[in-house]
C-alpha cells in the first residue's frame, strides 16, 4: 500500500493541533528534548515550518527535482552553528505569543499548506529555505518526519502519551528505511 506524503503530513499534524489543544498555559514553559528550547518554543519552530509551505508553492518551480527526501537531511550549511543559531531564534520569536496561540497558528497554517498542496499537479517541483529542488511528495515527507519527530518531542516536554499516526509510521517507514538506520528507533512504528 502506498502512503501519500501530504495525507501522512494532514494526519500527523491535525493530531498535533488536536493533542496539542488543551495544554495548560504554564507547561508551554516546560524544557523540551530539544535544548535549548522550552515546549513553546519547539512549537514555534514547528509552526514556522508548516507556514513556510505556501511562499515554497508561490515561488517558481524548479525545472527538475535533484534532491530525495533522504537527501535532504545531509550534511551541510543547514546544519552550521549559524543556521541552528537561526533556527533557535525564530523558535523563541515564535513562542512569544504563547501556546495556545502557537496552536491556533498552528491549525490556521497547516490548513492553508495542506489546502494549497492538495491543487498542486502531481510532479510539482519546489525549492526549499535551503536551495534545494525537490518533488513536492519528497519535501512532505521530511515534513511528516518533522512532525513526528516533534510530536514526540512535544509529547515528552508536556508529559502526554506519545503518539505517530498510522500513515506516519507507514510512510516514514517506507521512505526513510529501518526504524534504526534512520534512527527512528524511539518510534511506535506500525
Amino acid at each position: 500500500m502506498s502512503i501519500d506524503p501530504l495525507d501522512a503530513w494532514a494526519a500527523e499534524t491535525a493530531r498535533l493541533v488536536t493533542v496539542l489543544h488543551d495544554v495548560p498555559d504554564g507547561d508551554w514553559e516546560r524544557p523540551s528534548p530539544c535544548p535549548p528550547w522550552t515546549a513553546a518554543e519547539l512549537l514555534g519552530h514547528v509552526v514556522a515550518g508548516v507556514a513556510r509551505v505556501p511562499g515554497m508553492l508561490d515561488a517558481p518551480a524548479p525545472a527538475r527535482a535533484e534532491i530525495d527526501a533522504v537527501g535532504y537531511f545531509r550534511t551541510d550549511e543547514r546544519f552550521s552553528g549559524s543556521t541552528n543559531e537561526a533556527r533557535i531564534d525564530l523558535g523563541r520569536r515564535e513562542a512569544a505569543a504563547g501556546g495556545p496561540e502557537l496552536v491556533r497558528r498552528l491549525a490556521v497554517a497547516r490548513e492553508d499548506a495542506v489546502g494549497r498542496c492538495r491543487r498542486e499537479p502531481p510532479g510539482r517541483v519546489v525549492r526549499t529555505r535551503h536551495g534545494d529542488a525537490m518533488l513536492l511528495g519528497d519535501f512532505l515527507a521530511t515534513r511528516v518526519l518533522e512532525a513526528g519527530i516533534h510530536g514526540l518531542d512535544l509529547a515528552e516536554a508536556l508529559g502526554r502519551e506519545p503518539w505517530l499516526t498510522p500513515a506516519a509510521a507507514a510512510l516514514l517507514t517506507r521512505v526513510y528505511g529501518a526504524a534504526d538506520r534512520a534512527g527512528l528507533s524511539r518510534l511506535t512504528l506500525g
